[in-house]
């Protein structure tokens, strides 16, 4: 077994934060690992928090959405940023991209923000 397999056996959340700004801009990266709603010591998000909250609240939903309907967009630009999420939500593998590309993607943003190194509604910059 991998270090990372391993990993999500000792929490329920363990998830890491690829951050990218803009194009060529550095990556930063996070981790949010929790168990039974207590936040573990290799956190390092700067509202670990306030992740935690966000993943409690919209993991389900945004790590794997149900299949319905198309959903309708507004065509606005919201920014350059993108954060990729990997790791484990409650047993179940997570690979996730996140961006500002249009209305739908940022509301996405909004709702995990906090897992993203921002707050609800900033652009994630750190």
């Amino acid at each position: 077994m991998t270090a990372a397999h391993n990993s999500h056996r000792r929490h329920e959340i363990d998830l890491t934060v690829r951050l990218t700004e803009a194009p060529e801009a550095p990556e930063y990266v996070f981790r949010l690992a929790a168990s039974g709603g207590a936040l573990a010591e290799e956190c390092t998000l700067p509202d670990s928090a306030a992740a935690l909250a966000a993943v409690e609240q919209h993991g389900e939903d945004i790590f794997f959405p149900k299949p319905g309907p198309p959903k309708m967009c507004t065509q606005q630009y919201g920014g350059p940023q993108v954060a990729v999420v990997t790791g484990w939500f409650l047993g179940r593998e997570v690979a996730s991209q996140f961006s500002r590309t249009d209305g739908c993607e940022i509301a996405r943003w909004r709702a995990m923000a906090p897992l993203l190194g921002g707050i609800a509604g900033s652009t994630g910059a750190i």
